[in-house]
């Protein structure tokens, strides 16, 4: 297919993206934010229940900042190794103030992956506390990291900042705009680092400019219509893309409030919560939502107006959960973290079901066939808010720049008339059999189908005879295949697309942003 340009909603179609909205660094936004809205403007809470005004945000961001500027270098990639509590606002927007590159670090991806993030990016530093450490058990983590990078201890430097400190944080933010001058941080630098998720293969850092995710923000704020008397409860950590650019960053550029959740996974706590705080916009994944769906009332979520969900395809049953329990519609939104992360979104006014709604305001895409493939083909997108380009370990420190600012996303999607993109499955996750390319994706959708009460994965393993082999990894206890068989007669589904073996574990393999650890899946599979 040609080049192609998104087919807005109507609602924005009219009205073209303002440069001046995204022209800017994050810091910069955070002090327009503080113009617009005033410095007493409360836009950050956590379990502590000590929410946070933007003056509270910009001073803690001074003296933060200027305490890892004296042990950093200016445009060092910096790691930041939080969990979603609200001293990472401060700390973030500290590191970016001073012309640091906060790296997003996933402490749920394993030492090993760990490492290579660090080497990739050529991260000295690391900044995290020991309370975290302790009570999220990472000793390990860190013990395995140590030999390779120095830790700023968030419990030591409130010990060493004194009153004097204090007062020149207040100071520098009377005076901000004076003092963020000096960091000479523009635009189009690189404002964050943040890796991929190592779902396929080690991590790759992937480098994002102050205007990337400024657009971006710009972007979905315009297609879901966000506002500040809006109230967003982020149980996504910041390290995956979607928990930082649409969890923390979105929020300040408008001034809504945000209540940061440290895990998704606290299926029976989340739902009262988010009827406590308020949150009248929920974030999270398909896997998420599911449990929350599962054990929350319909009190729980009746101030909710949006549930935007992304990572993974929202299944059938999940969305017949929420609106059979709660009356409430999941719309669903696609993006990658080269992306920084949004791509396409489904809205009230504009969703289809399936589909993962249509590209995003300023965005261009094109679809390169693929051989055996009738339906659909491998999807590129290019944009503002496209990446500047990627670290490897391989190479460290040196950025591998994006081509012609195309980015190749590795999915294989088709588009309809009206611009509605359906994903068919990742271009890795198509399996050839007998001569045929079929979906991982299908066969999974189909377990679904047959068991939906389980969690099913399907990968491809070697086979001498016919080249690579299904295999389906579930925690179905006693998985009967002729069920699967029969089903797929009776449907008119190929006996190719039925797995030849079943594997039965306690439970999948998942990575900390909910989605499917299929390397972990593929060394079961071949047991």
């Amino acid at each position: 297919m040609d080049i192609a340009t998104a087919i807005p909603s109507p609602a924005t179609a009219a009205i073209p993206l303002d440069p001046r909205r995204w022209n800017k660094t994050l810091f910069q936004m955070l002090l327009d934010a503080r113009a617009r809205f005033g410095g007493k403007r409360i836009v950050m809470e956590d379990v502590q229940r000590k929410p946070l005004s933007l003056d509270r945000v910009i001073i803690g961001a001074f003296v933060l900042g200027r305490v890892f500027a004296k042990r950093t270098r200016p445009g060092e990639c910096v790691g930041l190794l939080l969990p979603n509590v609200a001293t990472v606002a401060p700390a973030f927007f500290g590191l970016t103030a001073f012309g640091r590159v906060p790296a997003m670090l996933n402490f749920t991806a394993g030492p090993k992956n760990l490492l290579v993030a660090c080497k990739a990016a050529e991260i000295r530093h690391v900044i995290t506390s020991r309370r975290f450490v302790a009570e999220g058990k990472l000793e390990e983590l860190i013990a395995a990291i140590g030999a390779h990078v120095e830790f700023i201890w968030l419990e030591d430097i409130g010990k060493s900042v004194g009153t004097f400190d204090k007062l020149l944080g207040v100071a520098s933010s009377m005076l901000s705009r004076f003092v963020h001058a000096a960091s000479k941080a523009k635009p189009d630098d690189i404002a964050v680092m943040l890796f991929t998720s190592g779902s396929e293969g080690v991590p790759k850092g992937v480098a994002l400019s102050h205007a990337n995710i400024l657009c971006n923000v710009e972007q979905f704020l315009r297609t879901l219509e966000l506002s500040a008397e809006d109230s967003l409860f982020n149980p996504l950590p910041v390290f995956h893309s979607f928990g930082m650019t649409v969890g923390l960053i979105a929020p300040f550029a408008i001034g809504m409030r945000v209540f940061f959740y440290p895990t998704p996974l606290h299926y029976k706590q989340i739902p009262p919560i988010v009827a406590e705080s308020g949150s009248t916009i929920l974030i999270g994944t398909d896997t998420f939502a599911g449990g929350w769906g599962r054990m929350g009332e319909k009190k729980d979520f009746e101030k909710l107006r949006l549930v935007v969900l992304g990572a993974e395809r929202i299944k059938d049953q999940t969305r017949t959960l929420w609106r059979d329990k709660f009356g409430i519609e999941l719309f669903e939104g696609y993006g990658a973290t080269e992306a920084a992360p949004v791509i396409s979104a489904n809205t009230p006014l504009y969703h289809r079901d399936g589909t993962v709604g249509r590209l995003l305001p300023g965005m261009s895409y094109r679809i390169e066939p693929v051989a055996g493939l009738d339906e659909g083909g491998r999807f590129w997108i290019t944009g503002p808010n496209v990446m500047q380009g990627y670290l490897r370990d391989s190479a460290p420190g040196k950025l591998e720049r994006t081509p012609d600012g195309w980015h190749d996303t590795g999915d294989i999607v088709s588009v309809d008339a009206e611009g509605y993109i359906t994903i068919r499955g990742r271009a890795k996750r198509f399996a050839k059999i007998g001569g045929e390319m079929i979906s991982l994706a299908a066969v999974e959708a189909y377990a679904s189908q047959v068991w939906p009460d389980n969690i099913h994965a399907v990968v491809a393993v070697p086979d001498e005879r016919k080249g690579e082999q299904l295999v389906l990894v579930t925690d179905r206890v006693d998985p009967d295949r002729e069920a699967l068989v029969g089903s797929a007669r009776l449907h008119g589904i190929p006996e190719i697309m039925v797995p030849k073996r079943i594997v039965t574990v306690e439970a999948l393999p998942m990575l900390g942003t909910g989605k499917t650890d299929y390397p972990a899946i593929i060394e079961i599979a071949k047991r």
